[in-house]
This record gives C-alpha cells, structure tokens and sequence, in this order.
C-alpha cells in the first residue's frame, strides 16, 4: 500500500475579500485502517476558521502550477 497524504490548509474570510485567506497548516496521513492522523505545524483560534484537507501535491505539480490571479482590491 502506498502512503497517501492530504495537505491542511486553514481559510479565513475576511472583509472585502470574496474568497479568505488560505494558510497551508498542516499535514494528514492515512492509517492502513482508513483513519486519518493529522499533523499541525500551525493551527490558528480564530472562530471564523474553516479547516480543509486537499490532496498534496509533488513538488513537481507544484512547480508547473500556474498561479491564480489575485482578486481586485477593494477601495
């Protein structure tokens, strides 16, 4: 069985912005039970706090990902 990880990423609205502010925070690995042990580096108190877990990527994926315009600021 091949080791699968899942990324943590943190995501806070904020005011203005239509789509949060996403932190990578952490990292979940899958037990051969189907269980998930997750992993904080940084985990942030705020209520507001959405806690979401994607797929990793390789730093290859990563490398050849185009990056995302960033919205319009807001006046």
């Amino acid at each position: 069985m091949t080791t699968q990880t899942q990324a943590l990423f943190g995501i806070l609205k904020r005011d203005g912005l239509e789509r949060g502010i996403w932190t990578r925070i952490g990292t979940a690995f899958l037990n051969r039970d189907g269980s998930w042990n997750l992993r904080f580096d940084y985990f942030p108190a705020h209520g507001d706090l959405t806690v979401q877990m994607r797929p990793a990527k390789s730093a290859e994926d990563r490398a050849t990902e185009q990056p995302e315009a960033a919205p319009p600021a807001s006046r």
